[in-house]
């Protein structure tokens, strides 16, 4: 009986044992300086956002929609598409928050070409290559008059 109960008390140590193990364990931590535990002992990445992720910002002023709430008429921004220079789909942009949303949105982008594809009231559909530059934004109104051209 006693063999049998000491037995058992062993095989129950053995299983905990590696578990506790494992999860002290896991608490500590080291850098690159030895210390551990300490909170600046980690150090974060030296990453340079505005370097490695420059991004820019683009308002398109395509078509308008009429949406009439109960009498009270509203005009949102048709959608439009957004490929990069490979010629594939980047990014889909409802252009409005809600129907009765008459601001069109505003995008972030890396900075980089794009063509865009978007309805226009007086042309139908165009595509127009863009440039984006970082920390600027670039404003497309499709409806300006000729000669107009694209605000920066």
């Amino acid at each position: 009986m006693q063999s049998s109960l000491y037995s058992s008390f062993l095989k129950t140590a053995f299983l905990i044992a590696p578990l506790v193990s494992c999860v002290s364990g896991s608490t500590m931590a080291q850098s690159g300086t030895g210390d551990l535990l300490f909170p600046g002992a980690t150090k974060a990445a030296t990453f340079d956002y505005r370097t490695e992720l420059a991004q820019g910002y683009l308002k398109v002023y395509s078509a308008t929609d009429e949406y009439d709430d109960g009498g009270l008429a509203y005009y949102t921004h048709s959608s439009y598409v957004i490929y990069a220079t490979d010629g594939k789909l980047f990014k889909i942009v409802e252009n409005h928050i809600s129907r009765s949303d008459e601001s069109p949105e505003l995008v972030t982008l890396p900075a980089g070409s794009y063509l865009v594809i978007a309805r226009s009231d007086r042309h139908g559909d165009v595509a127009i290559h863009v440039g984006i530059k970082a920390s600027q934004l670039t404003v497309l109104d499709l409806d300006l008059e000729e000669g107009e051209g694209q605000r920066v």
